[in-house]
């Protein structure tokens, strides 16, 4: 069975493609099981659920948290953000619903937040500052949870950066502002009390929110993982599109000593499509089918 428990739409996240279409690519790709995970939202869930049950695609409800998270022992105590993915949550727990319509109260204030300091650092380059109309612009674009890859799609298609990399190495990691501090306990119980799991994300990316911002110690990760996650934990996302075969063998060793569950996914925003190329097990099914 091909599995992809790892998805994001553009519907309600910063994907290429909208919910329907993700769903039709599925099918056409033989996935088996399937979810899509957006950042902070769950309001393409019931659609998603609707259309993979019409295409006899096996469905599991999504989403993906951002975390704070800090160790005395690593960069001086100072946070990080991790990823927490929810998975088998109920829909309309009213908890959960009012948690993540914060979130995106939140996204919108500190999208705010970064065109003020992107115009502050335009202003040093003579570059035209965002105005109302540009803030209303960016907010259109973003269906679902507003994010920063939404204003650096903005930044090229008014000609100041080429790509998403530029945007952000030259003005939104400088121009950053905190995502809102939900710390693992808190999202871990609003999974649980909704009837979900919580699965760490892509723990050893080197190129995302993960594990790596404490230690590139594949021993030391899981160490930190052990002392201060793993109450909070209920699976590990063990496949991943940037997780290395090392990265992979050991998350699962650490998962099956720690009884905790194995899921993968490709992480797919862009294109071109990588939906369901991550050969992840088809064990990880039996835990969710």
């Amino acid at each position: 069975m091909i599995i992809d428990l790892h998805i994001h739409s553009k519907t309600c996240s910063d994907g290429k493609l909208t919910v329907q279409e993700i769903i039709n690519e599925a099918k056409t790709r033989n996935i088996g099981l399937m979810s899509i995970s957006d950042h902070d939202s769950i309001g393409c869930q019931q659609q998603a659920m609707d259309l993979a049950k019409k295409c006899g695609i096996n469905y599991v409800s999504g989403v993906e948290l951002n975390i704070t998270f800090s160790h005395p022992d690593f960069r001086d105590g100072k946070p990080v953000s991790l990823d927490l993915l929810g998975y088998n949550f109920d829909l309309n727990n009213k908890a959960l619903v009012s948690k993540l319509k914060q979130l995106s109260n939140y996204r919108e204030e500190r999208a705010i937040k970064i065109l003020e300091k992107l115009n502050a650092e335009f202003e040093k380059e003579g570059v035209p500052k965002f105005t109302e109309n540009d803030l209303v612009q960016i907010q259109n674009s973003a269906d679902g949870a507003l994010g920063r890859p939404h204003i650096a799609d903005y930044l090229i298609k008014k000609g100041i950066v080429n790509d998403r990399k530029e945007a952000f190495l030259k003005y939104l990691v400088k121009c950053n502002v905190p995502k809102f501090p939900l710390y693992a306990e808190d999202a871990s119980e609003l999974l649980r009390n909704a009837g979900g799991i919580a699965v760490l994300a892509h723990p050893n990316d080197p190129y995302g929110t993960s594990m790596v911002k404490l230690s590139n110690s594949l021993d030391e990760q899981t160490t930190i993982i052990k002392n201060s996650l793993l109450p909070h934990l209920d699976g590990i996302e063990c496949w991943h599109s940037r997780s290395s075969p090392e990265t992979t063998k050991h998350y699962v060793k650490f998962s099956k000593q720690n009884g905790l569950k194995m899921t993968g996914g490709s992480d797919c925003h862009q294109t071109p499509i990588i939906m369901g190329t991550v050969k992840v097990p088809d064990f990880v099914a039996k835990q969710f089918i």
